[in-house]
């Protein structure tokens, strides 16, 4: 027989268990919530932010030499104000901010919400806005993380840990960017399984995060997929060995993007002494300029992707587009403004499937019924090569685009990109991107 006392004090446990848990669950309701509106709020700010600056840009473009001082001036004063914000206020916001958040749930690197939040608000208004070829996504996942920290904060809930409800946050992030909840899950499941603590709760907490501030968002600006593109019908069975050689073709495209990024950060640590001014004139006048003569060069890539799967350029063209988007990718986020690294790599991973769906379509015409099916690939795959996470890489380009057919040649190019830059000695970019922010932590006095 079990004595009173033991069994009171298991009970107790229990209760206290329960209440705990039951807890977790609530404030991840509350910062799935939170999220939901950060992001949306955010996504309509930068739409009309857009907007204005490609007003600007089509008034040069048919007005007179006059009228391009206005989109000169505004790329100029967009990113000198992001970069003064950031390195004034909170240093921690530039950049994507994946690598913070993978540092806090380590105990790193701190987590100053009461700073990077309206920061990183404000701030990555004005560096994405400007023109610079950076995504949504990084500024609303750190946002997600660091309202996460809050709510934990706020509510002084001390025998709560910080890592499930940061990484709830980061879930309602990723999902909130691009109305794709599942990938916000996988996410923190794949990409931070080194950093996350796994168990029944906190998985169900990062679910809960995720798909509340899928349907807040959802609400407040669109339920459509994020890229509106044809819905392509599953790929001639014999076609398939065709996804192996495009994964290939990502490994190395993806190795070369992690060592030129790092290459790049290291490169222009320089324009960190110079003055924000300075600095602002010369990156700003090189953007705007661009886009004056070609938009499709600048930006997050949205209308891009949209005019490469309407077959809008031509072969040499796409060529050309990819080559400056890639290099324009790396100027953009060297600078330590806010900003992502998905869409623009996304964006190059449809110009890369188009180039070789186009190119396999000429080889083996009976293969290939729409070279579009190779542009959500090279999304997929890109993706999986640089971060390495292969599942998130399928989830977001089935998410982002209802292609639920291509699961099979998405699984295909995926593993081959992810397996083969992984042979090719290729970090995974956001783990590469925190030990060089702890590296220069140490090194400064």
């Amino acid at each position: 027989m079990i004595p009173f006392n033991i069994s009171h004090n298991k009970h107790l446990r229990s209760t206290d268990e329960s209440t705990k848990n039951f807890k977790l669950l609530f404030y991840a309701l509350l910062i799935g919530i939170l999220v939901g509106l950060f992001a949306g709020l955010f996504r309509l700010s930068l739409s009309y932010t857009e907007s204005f600056r490609e007003s600007l840009f089509k008034n040069a473009v048919t007005g007179d030499i006059v009228s391009w001082v206005w989109p000169i001036l505004f790329a100029i004063t967009a990113i000198s104000i992001a970069l003064f914000l950031v390195r004034k206020f909170a240093p921690e916001a530039s950049g994507s901010g994946v690598q913070e958040i993978e540092g806090a749930l380590d105990g790193v690197r701190p987590m100053r919400w009461k700073r990077v939040i309206p920061i990183k608000f404000i701030a990555s208004l004005f560096s994405l806005g400007s023109g610079l070829l950076l995504g949504r996504e990084g500024p609303t996942i750190q946002l997600g993380a660091n309202i996460g920290k809050m709510i934990k904060d706020t509510f002084g809930e001390t025998s709560l840990e910080n890592n499930p409800l940061i990484s709830t946050g980061a879930a309602a992030g990723l999902a909130s960017a691009f109305n794709a909840p599942f990938a916000g899950i996988i996410f923190v499941i794949e990409e931070m399984h080194g950093h996350f603590k796994f168990n029944f709760y906190s998985v169900a907490s990062i679910m809960i995060g995720a798909g509340s501030a899928d349907f807040i968002v959802r609400i407040l600006v669109e339920s459509k997929p994020t890229i509106q593109m044809m819905v392509f019908p599953s790929p001639n069975i014999y076609s398939l060995w065709l996804f192996i050689i495009l994964g290939l073709v990502c490994s190395i495209i993806g190795l070369i993007y992690n060592k030129v990024l790092i290459l790049s950060l290291n490169f222009f640590q320089f324009s960190n002494k110079l003055p924000i001014l300075y600095t602002g004139i010369f990156v700003g006048s090189i953007i705007a300029i661009i886009g004056i003569f070609s938009p499709d060069m600048i930006g997050g890539g949205y209308e891009t992707i949209t005019k490469v799967l309407d077959n809008s350029f031509t072969l040499l063209f796409l060529v050309f587009l990819f080559t400056v988007r890639l290099l324009l990718s790396f100027f953009s986020y060297s600078l330590g403004v806010p900003g992502g690294i998905f869409l623009p790599m996304l964006t190059l991973g449809v110009i890369l499937g188009v180039l070789f769906g186009i190119s396999m379509q000429q080889l083996f015409p009976d293969l290939i019924s729409h070279p579009g099916i190779f542009a959500i690939a090279g999304m997929a795959g890109i993706f999986s090569a640089t971060v390495r996470a292969p599942l998130t890489g399928l989830v977001l380009a089935i998410e982002m685009t209802s292609n639920y057919e291509l699961i099979l040649p998405l699984i295909i190019t995926t593993v081959t990109a992810s397996v083969f830059t992984m042979l090719l000695g290729n970090k995974p970019i956001y783990t590469t991107l925190l030990k060089r922010t702890l590296a220069n932590t140490v090194e400064q006095p």
